[in-house]
């Protein structure tokens, strides 16, 4: 296993190239390699994980090649946690996608495994890379990959993955010109090297240029508030497929990135403060705005979509405060969200694929129809709302003895009116699905989901539940020694 940091990458890149052609012969060999090769992803990142935590972090040099000239992959124990979570994440939705691909063709489910690879690839790399260009990379590599598979939603996804594109284009731009500035003061761009190499004052206006470029673009790939106005067309008219994957951890590694790069490039506390305070009002302002436009929605994939931005928020609170608690808070938020939103997702867009219901007022009765889906649904939205014994209620409450802790007061409140709106908006879906009945006859059909997406959506309720139990587990053995 001492190429395990390579494989967790390199798996879901030869799935990539080789599923098109296997296909030709059989698209369920596609399915089973493109499976196989997210396994291997997910074991090779455990393994790497339970290393870092017990030596210390793993470097992984490219070919023997050293860096700065040399690839460098570096899995410390946080870039173990959000490797596990990526390639888990990214095993599940490959499960949950075999029902929807039923009715393609062998052909068109190649493209889709070897796409869909191409980015678990992409996100994987950013959170392994020890290279500030190579993270512009992977960035692209799974914007690109993105873009391809959100457009497969029928006309109005390719209108809002142009959009999407469009702005994500700046924003790795943005991201591009930060780098280019922090390169020309240090002449490295590994990030080690240059954080031992960043001894200008952190006012130097070129620093502060640089950083406020990489903190707008990769805000804007975390679609916070109020740069996130590709996010709600692009996730509503999404693939079901494919949204349960973006929408759980592709905003959540950009937001990975940013904590990265604030962290432990600049060392801690060290960053210019400018950014710093931008970033912590941005994200008071979208956790209540994201609220509050979930609220004013009809369509509950919508209403996802604009909670997710509510919620996006939390985690950029927590890094823009800084405290340990905080930072506890927000990683371990990175983590609730991206299993609690991953269920409600894979649930919601299930219901739609199998009864072709959308709107809220459309799930009258539903639960009755579809009881497991719905049960995991409502574990899920729980958490969310921020109820014990639920994982999203201890990242709430880390979050909210921090801000009383530095004296945010503005950011508690923001913190209490989001978890009461959030109530208001999943309470109404609950109700209408479990105490409310349909005036018309009931469909023929009754069966819930089949197994290939239940699997995935009840594991992923459990795992709400398991990482609210054992949270301080997570936080002080997996999280805590990810801190700077």
């Amino acid at each position: 296993m001492r190429h395990a940091p390579i494989l967790v990458v390199l798996a879901p890149l030869l799935s990539a190239l080789a599923s098109p052609l296997i296909a030709y012969a059989s698209a369920a060999a596609a399915r089973g390699v493109t499976r196989l090769a997210l396994g291997i992803s997910l074991v090779c990142s455990a393994f790497a994980l339970s290393r870092a935590l017990a030596e210390g972090s793993w470097h992984y040099h490219l070919a023997g090649w050293e860096p700065p000239w040399g690839i460098e992959i570096v899995i410390d124990p946080l870039g173990g946690v959000m490797a596990v979570l990526v390639s888990a994440m990214g095993l599940l939705g490959a499960i949950y996608s075999e029902a929807y691909l039923s009715t393609a063709t062998d052909e068109r489910a190649g493209i889709f495994y070897s796409v869909f690879s191409l980015l678990v690839t992409g996100l994987l790399g950013i959170v392994v890379t020890g290279d500030l260009f190579n993270l512009y990379v992977f960035l692209e590599i799974s914007s690109l990959s993105a873009y391809a598979l959100l457009a497969t939603g029928g006309s109005r996804a390719v209108v809002a993955t142009f959009r999407y594109l469009l702005v994500g284009t700046v924003a790795a731009s943005f991201y591009l010109i930060g780098v280019g500035y922090l390169y020309a003061v240090t002449g490295t761009l590994n990030m080690a090297d240059m954080s031992a190499r960043l001894e200008v004052p952190p006012d130097s206006p070129v620093i502060l240029v640089g950083v406020s470029f990489i903190v707008i673009g990769l805000a804007i790939k975390a679609a916070l508030f109020p740069l996130h106005g590709w996010l709600p067309d692009a996730y509503t008219f999404a693939p079901g497929p494919v949204i349960g994957f973006v929408a759980a951890v592709m905003s959540k590694v950009s937001a990975y990135a940013l904590y990265r790069i604030l962290y432990f490039v600049f060392r801690a506390g060290s960053a210019p403060g400018e950014p710093m305070m931008l970033l912590g009002w941005a994200s008071a302002l979208a956790v209540v705005a994201g609220s509050l436009m979930a609220v004013a929605q009809k369509d509950v994939q919508r209403m996802l979509a604009y909670s997710s931005i509510g919620q996006m928020g939390y985690i950029i609170m927590g890094v823009a405060i800084g405290t340990p608690l905080a930072l506890i808070g927000a990683l371990l938020h990175v983590v609730n969200h991206a299993v609690m939103k991953g269920c409600l997702f894979m649930a919601v867009n299930g219901v739609q694929w199998q009864a072709g219901i959308f709107r809220i007022q459309d799930f009258t009765g539903v639960a009755k129809r579809f009881p497991i889906t719905m049960t995991a649904f409502t574990t899920a939205a729980l958490s969310m709302i921020g109820l014990p014994p639920t994982a999203g209620f201890f990242s709430k409450y880390y979050l909210a003895l921090a801000a009383v802790e530095t004296g945010h007061v503005p950011f508690l409140v923001a913190l209490l009116l989001s978890s009461l709106l959030g109530a208001v908006y999943f309470f109404r879906v609950i109700e209408r699905a479990y105490l409310m009945e349909r005036d018309e006859p009931a469909p023929a059909t009754t069966r819930d989901l089949p197994s290939s997406m239940l699997i995935p959506i009840v594991a992923l309720a459990l795992g709400v539940v398991l990482l609210g139990v054992f949270n301080q587990t997570v936080a002080n053995q997996l999280l805590a020694p990810g801190l700077p």
